[in-house]
């Protein structure tokens, strides 16, 4: 079973009442369901999921508001999957039920319910938790891509969600597909408030566990790489800085340093792959003279000036003599 389904038989076993039950009724019959006319049975409400436990759902909400024939059936989709299709015939009143669930007029089927049927926030988290239930999914948060979406057939009532998400501090965005309407949120913080508002207190709590273990083993390894990194930034500079030492112990030129530079050549030989904070550190309690990082790197800044130098020299020599020969 998939994590959204998970979430969605959460939210299902909800026990709702009152306008709270109207509200989420109303997500329900708008994005579930057909209208038909027949000379036999008038107009009659077809409610069609794909979700047992929502089917159970909207059958008992209807049931406990309205007084109304009902009839229940199952078949199987024709493909490869064969999912099943859970059916509620409403056979009676469905003028009368649209119409209370703020989704009917004189004029014919609304995009988007009334704004008395969302009047409350308690009602419009009732409205997005049957949204959800309607046509929402959320990706499991063992995948490494936040995503929970929501499908609506008009971009009306897309808005109309969108407004009800940023009345929870939630930024909805818009997308459309194969002609229908995708609200959708990205970020793995929005995600975790809107289970939260629909209430899917066990699905929120197995969500951030695994986000909180995932972004943590996430810092971990960026910080580890920084270490890595920042190890052997630490010692290409020591590399070099042996270098320019080398150079200038082949001239002969140490004894004639200042005694400041001749103290981190030694402290350099003696300590190869130390970072110039440890040198400082050690500088510091041999000598009792302290001595900051950037004062240690200024010194080796110019040690290798003076190693160019004779690098640029030995090469003039070396250029002379070969005008010579030739």
């Amino acid at each position: 079973m998939s994590f959204a389904s998970d979430v969605k038989n959460e939210v299902a076993a909800k026990v709702m009442s009152g306008n709270d039950a109207r509200a989420e009724l109303s997500a329900l019959i708008q994005m579930c369901s057909s209208l038909s006319l027949s000379s036999t049975r008038g107009l009659t409400l077809l409610v069609t999921v794909e979700n047992a436990a929502v089917a159970r759902r909207i059958y008992t909400l209807v049931r406990e508001r309205y007084e109304t024939d009902t009839e229940l059936y199952v078949k199987k989709k024709m493909n490869l999957r064969k999912n099943r299709i859970y059916g509620i015939r409403i056979l009676g009143g469905a003028s009368e039920i649209l119409k209370d669930l703020g989704i009917y007029s004189s004029r014919g089927l609304r995009e988007a319910p009334l704004a008395k049927i969302v009047q409350t926030d308690n009602s419009a988290r009732a409205y997005l938790a049957g949204a959800f239930l309607a046509s929402g999914s959320v990706n499991s948060p063992d995948t490494t891509s936040y995503h929970l979406e929501i499908t609506v057939n008009s971009p009306e009532h897309a808005d109309f969600l969108i407004s009800l998400l940023e009345r929870f501090g939630i930024n909805g965005k818009l997308t459309a597909r194969r002609q229908k309407y995708i609200v959708y949120v990205k970020a793995a913080e929005k995600i975790a408030d809107f289970l939260r508002i629909i209430e899917a207190d066990q699905a929120l709590l197995t969500f951030e566990n695994v986000r909180i273990s995932r972004d943590f083993v996430n810092s971990f390894t960026r910080l580890n790489n920084m270490d890595v990194a920042n190890e052997m930034k630490t010692q290409a500079a020591a590399g070099g800085q042996m270098a320019d030492i080398m150079i200038l112990e082949e001239a002969e030129r140490i004894e004639r340093l200042d005694a400041r530079l001749r103290d981190v050549i030694e402290l350099r030989k003696e300590f190869p792959e130390a970072s110039l904070q440890e040198l400082a550190d050690i500088y510091e309690k041999r000598s009792g003279v302290k001595v900051s990082k950037s004062g240690i790197k200024h010194r080796f800044v110019k040690i290798h000036e003076l190693a160019e130098q004779v690098q640029n020299q030995n090469r003039e020599m070396a250029q002379r003599r070969n005008s010579r020969a030739a």
